[in-house]
């Protein structure tokens, strides 16, 4: 017998009653799972497909899951990188009219990964670097959208690959508040929290021998700190400029683009002397290059993957002597970039992004180019990258059963 169960959902999926949720999630078929990697979680976590989107399901009490819901529902009206809440489902009942724990779905990150499933054998230091250059930019990120999240941690955090780098997303909010703004003392007690935290994380790699001999656990808490608080100074300390040297002014906000940033609103005033300005970056949304691709191709990618696609871009254009950014990047994207896509034969297309794999097909065509002492072109470059490369890879996309390598 089918027990009623309420639905608070974000979107219209009538399939999300289709689910059964009179059983409680850790007896769930094994014919309604998808098997992705996941991080450790102290509730109980099953991926659904209910047609082409995956969800996840989450078990936890009523009033996190309302608080979790609202605040993950916050963070994308702000368009901050999170996870996409999409409903609680609450007043379930097992058959017996036992009651069963509310569940919060989320959207699953395509293409994303846990920290834990980018290693095979031994997390390797540049791997290490690249997680925590990416976890102290999502924390700047949260922090700059007023955001206190309580448990920042490597196992609380998604990674999707980024131009041999790391986007980092929030995945568990349960413990965070939204705010106007944070105070230092919030942004401080948040980063300690973080520091805990990671050492933790680094201490338990170590005991399992997944961590390698050169990296110290206590360095690694430390750096995450460190890589915060250093691009946290960039993107907020006030600068002082003389009258004659406002080129400063632009060069400061080059460096933020160049870090990914753009900045929306700045707060001048003169100095005591008169002969000075003092200038602060008051609002400042990350995403530079990833808005300037979207804008011109309406393409979505990651900082990095945008910035590598906008050189290609501008490349194309100056080589084809086109003067309008418009009209170059609109056949940049049809004669170029879609091309590409299209070639990767259906059973290789979950391996990666299509952005991410452009990126390395451009890797690829440079290292072919440089070994044959001239230009391959491209599609020299794409056959040989689909066959030595692309079909060698984990798919990050589908069902994975196992650990992904870091490579």
């Amino acid at each position: 017998m089918l027990n009623t169960v309420h639905i608070t959902s974000a979107l219209t999926d009538p399939a999300l009653l289709d689910l059964p949720w009179e059983t409680p999630l850790a007896q769930w078929p094994a014919d309604w799972l998808v098997a992705l990697p996941r991080g450790i979680s102290r509730h109980v976590v099953r991926f659904v497909r209910l047609g082409e989107v995956v969800y996840a399901v989450k078990e936890t009490g009523q009033r996190v899951a309302d608080k979790e819901y609202g605040l993950l529902r916050g963070l994308e009206r702000l368009d901050a990188p999170a996870v996409a809440a999409v409903a609680i489902v609450y007043d379930r009942k097992a058959d017996d009219g036992e009651p069963l724990a509310p569940a919060l779905i989320t959207r699953h990150l395509q293409f994303s990964l846990p920290y834990r499933a980018l290693f095979s054998h031994t997390l390797r230091p540049d791997t290490m670097n690249r997680l925590l250059d990416a976890l102290a930019a999502l924390l700047v990120r949260l922090h700059l959208a007023g955001f206190f999240w309580g448990d920042c941690s490597l196992s609380n955090t998604l990674f999707r690959r980024d131009a041999g780098a790391f986007a980092a997303y929030l995945v568990d909010a349960e413990t965070g508040a939204l705010h106007n703004q944070l105070s230092a003392g919030q942004r401080d007690e948040d980063l300690e929290l973080a520091r805990v935290n990671i050492f933790g994380e680094a201490l338990d790699l170590e005991a399992g021998g997944y961590l390698h001999p050169s990296i110290d656990p206590e360095w690694v808490s430390e750096q995450v700190v460190e890589r915060y608080q250093g691009l946290w100074h960039e993107i907020t300390y006030e600068q002082v400029i003389g009258r004659r040297e406002r080129h400063k002014l632009e060069s400061r906000i080059r460096r933020l683009n160049d870090l990914g940033f753009d900045v929306a609103e700045m707060s001048m005033s003169t100095t005591e002397a008169g002969d000075a300005y003092r200038v602060r970056p008051k609002v400042v949304d990350a995403g530079h290059h990833a808005r300037r691709l979207q804008q011109l191709t309406t393409l979505e990618a990651e900082e990095n993957q945008a910035r590598i696609l906008l050189n290609d871009l501008d490349t194309y254009r100056a080589a084809n002597g086109i003067h309008d950014e418009q009209i170059a990047a609109a056949r940049w994207l049809t004669d170029v970039f879609e091309p590409v896509v299209a070639a990767v034969p259906a059973e290789l297309r979950g391996k990666l992004e299509p952005t991410e794999l452009y990126h390395q097909l451009l890797d690829h065509r440079w290292f072919m180019s440089e070994e044959a002492g001239l230009d391959v072109g491209m599609h020299i470059a794409l056959i040989s990258f689909l066959d030595n490369v692309l079909a060698h890879k984990p798919d990050e996309q589908a069902v994975l059963g196992e650990e992904v390598a870091a490579s």
